[in-house]
């Protein structure tokens, strides 16, 4: 009820133009594994709602999502052949998608490197793609911030989700006057957090053996290019989290701006502290990568807060609040390496998965 179109003033007399929003075709989906029901859900909802019929490419750390919310669509009493999923590692079964000259638009989710590989495929076919990508997402705190407000939500954006969220807040700006006090009070929270999936836990594994290896050797080479581990760092002891691939939550200073962990996504429970003199200061830290998802920032200063968030370059800008937050019908997606301009799930995600037709009519005086 909400696939709008508009109204267009003609300058020809008697001609009246309209547009209607109508379907691609099949639309391949291509889901991560760190939050496999929303991605799956932002997704499917505007693609079915233009029209299309679809086909998850369900992540293969996490496939039994997908394949409950198929069978959830055919309980609804969908049609067979309009919610389909395919199981498989990306090299086969995503690119499979990709390729395919019948699946009109792609929606990805992912990585920045195969983001990449996936425009250059679907730019030279001319299919329509949307890609939303990785981040290294700034949380910015003033001096005159709420500072237990900003260690909850820097602690939240840092380390919720085991830092795997391409919206994680995996960079702290912190104003000078304030640094030690949020430096203090970060650690103190991180080494506070409890590791499992039971209740009462705080932090969760990371999806796969690969993932922990790789998050663990970035660590380790920031340690031996001269960062500071101030907590966490390492693989827990604790046998009781053995089934797990568990990662202490880890908070690291005295790295350089142009050092991996500072530019580079890590997609886990992993934080850089960096000391900004001013407002001007973090802004010119905030936009020194080549991402641009989300950003945040902390201060009791109203305007403080919307001229930073006016000016980084993120698709997504909050003050007072995380790194992360979008809702359903928010639009969601960021500049540079962070994806390629598109937005969904909101109403945004209309023009994803629909081709906009013109339709004119010339109305005949002499027929009236």
């Amino acid at each position: 009820m909400r696939l709008h179109g508009r109204s267009l003033t003609s300058g020809v007399p008697d001609k009246h133009s309209y547009t209607v929003r109508q379907p691609i075709g099949v639309a391949g989906l291509i889901v991560p594994a760190n939050t496999p029901i929303a991605n799956i859900a932002w997704k499917v909802f505007p693609a079915l709602i233009c029209g299309n019929t679809v086909i998850i490419k369900a992540s293969e750390d996490a496939p039994k999502t997908a394949q409950l919310f198929a069978e959830l669509t055919k309980d609804a009493g969908l049609p067979d052949g309009v919610v389909n999923v395919v199981h498989g590692r990306g090299e086969i079964a995503g690119s499979t998608l990709v390729e395919d000259v019948r699946v009109g638009v792609i929606s990805f989710t992912g990585s920045t490197r195969v983001g990449r590989w996936i425009a250059e495929v679907c730019g030279r076919r001319l299919a329509r793609v949307s890609l939303e990508l990785g981040g290294k997402n700034p949380l910015v705190i003033c001096d005159d911030a709420d500072i237990d407000r900003a260690l909850h939500w820097s602690t939240l954006s840092a380390f919720s989700n085991a830092g795997q969220r391409c919206a994680a807040g995996s960079r702290l700006l912190i104003f000078d006057r304030v640094y030690e006090q949020v430096r203090d009070g970060l650690v103190s929270r991180a080494r506070g957090l409890k590791l499992g999936v039971g209740t009462g836990c705080d932090v969760g594994p990371v999806i796969n053996r690969r993932q922990r290896d790789n998050i663990l050797a970035a660590i380790q080479r920031a340690k031996d290019n001269g960062a500071r581990i101030l907590c966490g760092g390492n693989a827990p002891p604790n046998p009781e989290l053995a089934n797990g691939f568990y990662i202490e939550p880890t908070v690291v200073e005295g790295i350089e701006l142009d050092a991996e962990l500072s530019q580079e996504e890590i997609f886990g429970p992993v934080v850089t502290l960096h000391r900004v003199s001013d407002v001007h200061d973090a802004l010119r830290i905030a936009n020194s990568t080549s991402y641009g998802l989300t950003a945040a920032i902390h201060s009791a200063s109203i305007d403080r807060g919307m001229w930073f968030a006016h000016r980084v370059r993120a698709g997504v800008a909050n003050v007072n609040l995380g790194t992360y937050g979008s809702e359903p019908h928010m639009p969601f997606g960021g500049f540079g390496a962070s994806g390629n301009g598109t937005r969904e799930p909101g109403i945004e995600a209309l023009d994803v998965y629909s081709e906009l037709k013109n339709i004119s009519v010339l109305t005949r005086k002499e027929l009236i």
